[in-house]
């Protein structure tokens, strides 16, 4: 069995504290009036004025060149941003996949002139985008994608279907994953490209976004039907045939960040506001486990943050946390739900406690789903370890 090695999380930077503090005021002003039970939305809420200043600020993007748009800031720096935000619950929906992965792919195997259009207006909090992965019948087996784009005069001409696209409805653009040559013996892998879609384009002919209402009764995902949609030329993204690899890579940016960890802390917030400092020693020992894998996921996903600034490949690591981090988030709703007396409720007027435990209660499932499933994560764990 191999051992899983994690680099030393970063050491203490006083730049990146000092931001920190410039971020917790930044909240405190914009955040005053959000609820508990908006908070709870984490990264899933959706507020693109709230983008646009993060953009002024110079908080998306932080890490890329100065020339796209960027700040050239450290990955420390990026991740205090991030946690702060996800602390607090910030509605960072608008610009999360086009600063956590869609922008790093682009940087990585993009061309120029896709780099300096698009990147600047992500780091600006002007430019969303949806990924298209999933596939009807296919699961998280993104090996077994079916929609296919074929060369054709003037470009590619793309037919096929993807599901479960959160954003696909507003996102200004799409990483769409989908077949351009055959397996090869041996290779299910190989084949595969990633393409630019400009989505406001794509709507308007070739490809229809259906919603789907989640049990909740909220639109976040979407089926997106794709039917002789004609892709210019230059809408491939990298190579050729370099799909697989070039998704690899991007995963490992969406499955380590804080976000894996911090989706149901606004709960564990409320709790501790609701239970109070002469809370029933049951209930401070439950919390204090609670926040205890806190703060060991936090030093994990900070120490794969390191890696990435270092250019080095954690699929693996990033997997890890993913894992434990959905764990402790689904756990977190468990657990507050032993710990108080009440059914959860999102009518008006609920306790914010009761308001924010309903949410998550109906949302927590599908934790473990996106970005890849726990049989997924899992999987690539086993065999990294050299187990499977």
């Amino acid at each position: 069995m191999q051992a899983l090695n994690f680099t030393t999380p970063p050491p203490f930077d006083p730049v990146a504290e000092a931001l920190r503090h410039d971020v917790r005021q930044f909240l405190a002003v914009e955040m005053h009036d959000r609820t508990p039970h908006q908070r709870a939305e984490s990264w899933s809420g959706n507020d693109p004025a709230f983008s646009r200043k993060m953009g002024e600020r110079g908080w998306i993007g932080m890490a890329w060149p100065k020339r796209y748009g960027g700040h050239e800031r450290t990955a420390l720096e990026r991740y205090v941003v991030l946690e702060e935000m996800l602390a607090a619950g910030a509605p960072v929906g608008h610009h999360w996949v086009a600063d956590r992965q869609s922008g790093p792919n682009i940087l990585r195997n993009g061309t120029e002139a896709q780099r300096e259009q698009i990147l600047p207006r992500i780091a600006a909090g002007e430019c969303s985008f949806c990924i298209g992965m999933s596939e009807p019948d296919s699961g998280s087996d993104l090996a077994a994608a079916r929609t296919r784009a074929q060369r054709v005069q003037g470009g590619w001409l793309v037919n096929g279907t993807k599901v479960w696209t959160s954003g696909a409805h507003r996102a200004d653009y799409m990483i769409l994953f989908c077949r351009t040559g055959a397996k090869s013996e041996g290779d299910r892998h190989a084949g595969a490209s990633q393409f630019l879609v400009d989505m406001n384009q794509a709507r308007g002919g070739g490809m229809t976004v259906r919603p789907i209402i989640d049990m909740r009764g909220a639109h976040h995902f979407n089926e997106v039907a794709i039917g002789d949609l004609l892709l210019p030329d230059d809408a491939l993204l990298g190579q050729e045939g370099d799909g697989w690899n070039q998704v690899t890579a991007e995963l490992a940016f969406e499955r380590s960040g804080p976000d894996r960890f911090l989706s149901a802390f606004t709960l564990l917030v409320e709790a501790v506001r609701a239970l109070g400092p002469t809370a029933p020693e049951r209930a401070a020992v439950a919390i204090g486990r609670l926040t205890s894998h806190i703060l060991a996921l936090r030093r994990l996903s900070r120490s794969v943050a390191g890696m990435l600034q270092a250019g080095e490949d954690p699929a693996l690591q990033a997997a890890l946390v993913k894992d434990l981090g959905n764990v402790l988030e689904q756990e977190t709703v468990k657990v507050v739900r032993l710990l108080v007396d009440v059914e959860p409720s999102e009518e008006d007027g609920s306790p914010p406690l009761i308001a924010v435990l309903a949410h998550l209660v109906m949302t927590a499932p599908s934790f473990s789903l996106r970005g890849g499933t726990r049989e997924i994560m899992r999987g690539i764990i086993a065999r990294g370890l050299g187990l499977r």
